[in-house]
């Protein structure tokens, strides 16, 4: 079954030529010309994907990606902005975005980002029981229903959160590299910029630890990366 994918954007001419590109991919492509509507039409056709602009008629992007955040925490977004700046990339990933791109933009890269977003979308599925569980007390991933829980505490994290940390409680104790995990998460394809490993980083920090200013779980390997402060595992 095709991908569905939500596409929010006001401007008529780039919802008409982003919906051919994709349809030619594969997938089945929902149209909105604003917030309101987008999340109507989330709610009624219920797609894997949003690709969202942030400057919409009605309620900006930043707040339809917050209301879809909440209802759909699997769900996939990405984001579109016409502006350059950090300030709304980093905006945009405090909101609960996957991912985004500044317009002008290619539409096979789109295609590409998608694509990426989609590995980390899929469920894992584990050959038996024993590899169903990740777990580094108190925290444990179910890698079949893909919770992540701490103690008997759900924490509901967004697809590319997931991502990560069920990368950093397989390598316990080990010092990662920006650049590693940028690959590993978002693929070796992803052309954008290494912050948004960075900021994902930060929303991890605020879900799981006690003061995310003097993080004890997560910790900034300087020059380098992150490390997960675990149990090593015996090779």
């Amino acid at each position: 079954m095709a991908t569905k994918i939500l596409l929010v954007e006001d401007e008529a001419s780039i919802r008409k030529f982003v919906k051919i590109n994709l349809e030619r991919e594969g997938y089945q492509v929902f149209e909105a010309g604003s917030g309101e509507d987008g999340i109507d039409l989330a709610r009624k056709e219920r797609p894997q994907i949003v690709v969202l602009d942030v400057m919409l008629p009605g309620i900006s992007g930043f707040e339809v990606c917050q209301v879809l955040r909440e209802d759909y925490p699997d769900l996939g977004i990405i984001m579109l902005t016409a502006k350059a700046e950090d300030y709304d990339k980093i905006m945009g990933l405090q909101y609960g975005t996957d991912d985004y791109m500044t317009k002008p933009f290619n539409p096979t890269e789109l295609a590409l980002r998608i694509k990426s977003l989609e590995r980390r979308l899929e469920k894992d599925t584990p050959s038996n029981r024993s590899e169903r569980y990740i777990v580094d007390d108190p925290f444990r991933i179910d890698t079949y229903s893909r919770r992540f829980t701490r103690g008997e505490e759900d924490i509901e994290l967004t697809p590319t959160e997931y991502e990560i940390m069920k990368l950093f409680l397989e390598n316990p104790g080990r010092a990662l590299k920006r650049d590693e995990i940028l690959n590993k998460i978002w693929g070796e394809e992803f052309l954008g910029d290494s912050k948004i490993v960075d900021v994902n980083i930060r929303r991890l920090r605020a879900k799981i630890e006690e003061d995310s200013g003097k993080p004890i779980y997560i910790e900034t390997v300087w020059g380098v990366g992150y490390r997960w402060h675990g149990e090593e595992k015996e090779a």
